[in-house]
């Protein structure tokens, strides 16, 4: 990899050094774990396992050219998912999906470009509450995730040029006598800029320079006799604005870099692992790379930064995270889940999908642990562990998990199994005997203080962190 950001300047940031292993900062099972959980939906004990013996290049090439999670789905995945989409849509029903989505979160080999999905579909909410069309916001889902990657010049044209988006932000309603400047506000304020980089008379202008923009038949187009041709002036330029050269303006100011560097941040980091100092060296290097998302995720995730101590687990894991990481790294996916009860499981703790709360997104963050999620949570934890939302809601043999793995099945190593898979190792020094304890004393059975194990892992403050 090219690794821009060497601080060849004085005064830039040199956290984005490209990591590699030392003494002090080994590749351990502890920065395995975190990447599988920053980077994807967590990791199975075989994935884990590969990648430790492999080394931070081996493992992160994986992770960026999408090869990182083994195939678990029998069939072909991409057929299977176009075929649920599909009839997800034909019925008219969300929920169904939203299960869709989760399938391809739980089975893909290629986590990062899912989350990535999950980003812009917070980037760029969109809610069916208002659209009520089922293949809009398929459509739309289908473009974050072919351009999640992308420059991000092509997919801020694209998602401008969605009829979800246009329909979303009333730009039908945007013409040159009564211009409406809800798609422009958002273009600057959440799309690009950010606050404090434009004034009021900037988004009446920009509104300005949109007329014209509509949806017909579910497509985008342009209505010549709507749009105002008159002269604007926007970010202190004047002249006869038309709609992709406002786009194109946009993209060109620093503050569209600097949003999107913290935006990548706030997925990958810790909160507080990123300097003022960092973000804008990332927002420099992602000028210079004509903020091509793809660079700026790999200088991320190869950074010794992400690495770093200060930056693994903390962060607050969000629904999918949790949801979908656990099921992974579990094993539970044969029988399959039934992502349509995971789906309500994700707005229990805070997040439906295709119905973000405002234009703005989730805030995430502590925003997931309000106490009404937190109890979500505990009881998501005792539900998994006992095989309630497979397609059999057969209770889950654990002790034969543990032999699987070369694990016995005695409360002590079972947890310190669990610690190693799902936190990297014991998060703090006599936490396994916690669990233990806690576990031990409430049962009788073996498969039962198993089973407890499990839940007590996974509902444990430490769990909800990445």
């Amino acid at each position: 990899m090219e690794v821009a950001l060497q601080a060849e300047k004085p005064g830039i940031s040199t956290c984005w050094r490209e990591y590699r292993p030392t003494k002090k900062s080994p590749w351990d099972l502890r920065r395995v774990v975190h990447l599988h959980r920053r980077a994807g939906f967590a990791a199975t004990w075989e994935e884990i396992q590969r990648d430790l013996q492999e080394g931070p290049q081996a493992s992160i090439d994986r992770v960026m050219n999408g090869t990182t999670c083994e195939k678990t789905y029998p069939e072909d995945f991409e057929r299977m998912s176009a075929s649920i989409a599909e009839a997800a849509v034909r019925s008219n029903q969300p929920e169904r999906l939203k299960a869709w989505w989760l399938f391809r979160m739980l089975f893909t080999t290629d986590p990062l470009t899912e989350k990535l999905t999950l980003l812009w579909h917070n980037h760029f909410a969109t809610s069916n509450q208002k659209l009520k069309d089922l293949s809009l916001m398929r459509q739309q889902n289908d473009l974050f995730r072919s351009l999640a990657r992308a420059p991000f010049g092509k997919l801020l044209i694209g998602i401008l040029h969605d009829p979800a988006l246009l329909l979303w932000l009333d730009a039908p309603s945007n013409h040159k006598v009564h211009p409406n400047e809800n798609l422009a506000r958002e273009l600057m304020e959440l799309f690009t800029l950010g606050i404090g980089h434009f004034n009021e008379t900037d988004v009446k202008e920009a509104a300005r320079a949109l007329t014209g923009w509509t949806v017909i038949d579910d497509r985008f187009s342009f209505r010549a006799s709507q749009h105002d041709a008159g002269q604007k002036t926007i970010l202190n330029q004047r002249r006869a604005w038309k709609g992709d050269e406002l786009v194109e303006l946009l993209l060109d100011q620093r503050g569209t870099a600097q949003r999107l560097a913290g935006r990548l941040c706030q997925l990958f980091l810790g909160e507080g692992a990123a300097q003022p100092a960092d973000i804008d060296a990332l927002a420099d290097g992602l000028r210079t790379h004509d903020l091509d998302i793809d660079w700026a995720t790999e200088t991320i995730l190869r950074s010794e930064l992400f690495f770093a101590d200060q930056n693994i687990r903390q962060r607050v894991a969000d629904p999918a995270e949790c949801i979908i990481g656990a099921t992974r790294a579990l094993e539970l996916v044969d029988p399959p889940p039934q992502t349509i009860i995971l789906t309500d499981w994700m707005r229990q703790f805070g997040q439906d999908l295709f119905y973000p709360p405002n234009v703005g997104g989730w805030n995430g963050g502590r925003h997931w642990l309000r106490t009404s999620a937190l109890i979500s949570r505990a009881n998501f934890a005792t539900g998994l562990s006992r095989g309630q939302f497979s397609s059999t809601q057969m209770p889950p043999n654990w002790s034969d998990f543990a032999a699987k793995h070369g694990r016995s099945s005695s409360p002590e190593e079972f947890v310190t199994f669990l610690a190693d898979l799902l936190l990297g190792g014991e998060p703090n020094p006599g936490w396994i005997e916690g669990i233990v304890n806690s576990v031990s004393s409430n049962s009788h059975s073996r498969a039962a203080v198993l089973q407890q194990a499990v839940a007590a892992v996974l509902a444990s403050p430490e769990a909800q962190l990445n």
